[in-house]
């Protein structure tokens, strides 16, 4: 360490910064948890949700491009302070939404907090450990499937036994980010590794843009963070409907892949000695292709637990190694390199991949509606609901109110369209959520879920099979670079020459 200040503690700057990323991951692991009570309390379809929880990630990129290519100027220590801040105001927004908009507005918020995270940290990480850049930006993302481990069985433990609201999961996200502020807050912070080495501004813009290695990474980032993330935002939702047992398992499996992809990153030395940098991205891209493929089939909860354990283990190197190889190979791109990195993959997987799987879930999930089947059941949520409306200026039953004639205007749209052979698209699945939430025990609520479920389960797989040819165009482009190497004599990092 002897390249850093004498007062800069590397120690508890890494341990705060993987502190910081635990509010990001758990962020993560919350939107993931509550995306079946959000279509449930504000109606909503899995489009909406997917723009919610994309949000929640395109939202990065926004916070990157205004700050993260200024970290040197503004300073590292600056950006984490902003991030605490975005953080409370985002989950505010969310706990005290009253519709899609400030759901939307809010998870949007968190984001910049959560890339302002990123934007700091990792510059930070490889600053401080130069000669260990790949190994150490992986132990530092162990923390992001670490997070959602921590977050995702403290959602669980929430479902099963009762004791606290969706609200109440979101507002556990400002837990790490109050512990990081006070590890780093005062910390005396070095100077980003492009900047002590005399790197300036415009050559960093110069080695970055220049550079066609980059480009190509640029375009592979948004292909890895597609196939790690967009899955794993949709695990639960999806999954649930799988018949893996009591509620909440869904969240258990996004917990166990989190497990896994966190041990994983801890020995990623051995990983980085064994089969190099590119040799990790190229073994990632074929296991999670394989992983995708088998988690679209898999029936029951030993079939689909070993799936996703291929899936695991193909994703949990792509992003921390997508920088480490960046950072290696283009020193002099510095956190401009990195920021950008994290632009591509953010802005691929929340503008584009959860949503497009939303999408493609809702329409694959629709195709699975029995006309006859369904309409009768429609019938009955338009026949009953309107007799379950309470009298009274409770807020509780003004909101029950709402929600039953939302419902009963869209099961009037259903059985309009029903009349003439055709049943529209997700107003039907919108209906069948609707009466869940308004009436849970009624006969009618319980017939929706048994028709819903299979719909949205097979929707959901359709998505899972669509992203793993993602992972499969990866396991070319992976396998010519190591190719590549192997031809030059092997993986070579790059230093900034003086």
């Amino acid at each position: 360490m002897s390249h850093l200040p004498p007062d800069v503690k590397p120690d508890k700057l890494f341990a705060g910064s993987c502190v910081s990323l635990i509010a990001t991951a758990m962020t993560f692991a919350v939107l993931s948890s509550i995306t079946n009570p959000l279509k449930e309390v504000f109606l909503l379809t899995n489009q909406q949700v997917g723009q919610i929880t994309g949000a929640g990630l395109w939202g990065f990129p926004l916070s990157i491009l205004i700050f993260g290519s200024l970290c040197s100027t503004l300073g590292m220590r600056f950006l984490l302070r902003l991030c605490y801040v975005f953080f409370i105001a985002g989950v505010c927004m969310m706990i005290f939404a009253k519709g899609f908009w400030m759901l939307f507005f809010g998870a949007l918020t968190i984001a910049f907090a959560n890339g302002l995270v990123e934007g700091a940290c990792n510059p930070l990480v490889a600053s401080l450990y130069p000669d260990r850049k790949v190994q150490k930006l992986n132990q530092f993302h162990v923390w992001f499937p670490g997070g959602i481990v921590i977050g995702g069985l403290a959602c669980f433990l929430m479902g099963k036994y009762g004791f606290g609201n969706w609200q109440v999961q979101l507002a556990m996200i400002l837990v790490p980010a109050a512990i990081s502020a006070g590890i780093m807050m005062f910390e005396k912070f070095p100077p980003t590794e492009r900047h002590s080495s005399g790197v300036s501004f415009g050559e960093m813009l110069t080695a970055t843009f220049s550079r066609p290695l980059f480009w190509l990474m640029f375009v592979c980032m948004m292909l890895t963070a597609s196939t790690e993330l967009g899955p794993n935002r949709w695990m639960p939702a999806i999954m649930e409907n799988a018949g893996l047992g009591t509620p909440g398992s869904g969240m258990l499996l996004l917990v166990w892949t989190s497990l896994l992809m966190a041990l994983m990153r801890q020995f990623s030395g051995h990983a980085v000695d064994r089969l190099s940098p590119t040799g990790m991205l190229l073994s990632s891209a074929i296991l999670s292709c394989m992983g995708l493929v088998w988690l679209s089939k898999a029936d029951g909860m030993v079939p689909i637990f070993l799936a996703d354990t291929v899936f695991a283990v193909g994703v949990c190197y792509f992003w921390p190694t997508m920088l480490g190889v960046v950072s290696e190979r283009i020193p002099k791109g510095g956190e401009f390199a990195l920021a950008l990195m994290g632009v591509a993959g953010n802005i691929a997987v929340g503008a584009i991949t959860i949503p497009m799987m939303g999408d493609i879930a809702d329409v694959k999930g629709h195709s699975k509606f029995d006309v006859a089947q369904t309409t009768a059941i429609v019938q009955q949520i338009n026949d009953q609901l309107p007799g379950l409306k309470k009298q009274g200026t409770l807020a509780r039953d003004i909101e029950l109110n709402g929600m039953i004639d939302k419902t009963v205007v869209l099961a009037q749209e259903v059985l309009a369209g029903a009349k003439s052979g055709s049943l529209p698209p997700k107003s039907t699945a919108n209906v069948l959520r609707g009466v869940q939430q308004c009436a849970p025990d009624s006969e009618a609520a319980k017939a929706a879920k048994g028709i819903l479920g299979p719909a949205e389960l097979f929707g959901g797989r359709w998505s899972f099979f669509v992203v793993s040819g993602l992972a499969a165009v990866l396991t070319l482009v992976f396998g010519l670079l190591y190719a590549s190497d192997r031809m030059k004599g092997g993986y070579k990092a790059e230093a900034i020459q003086d």
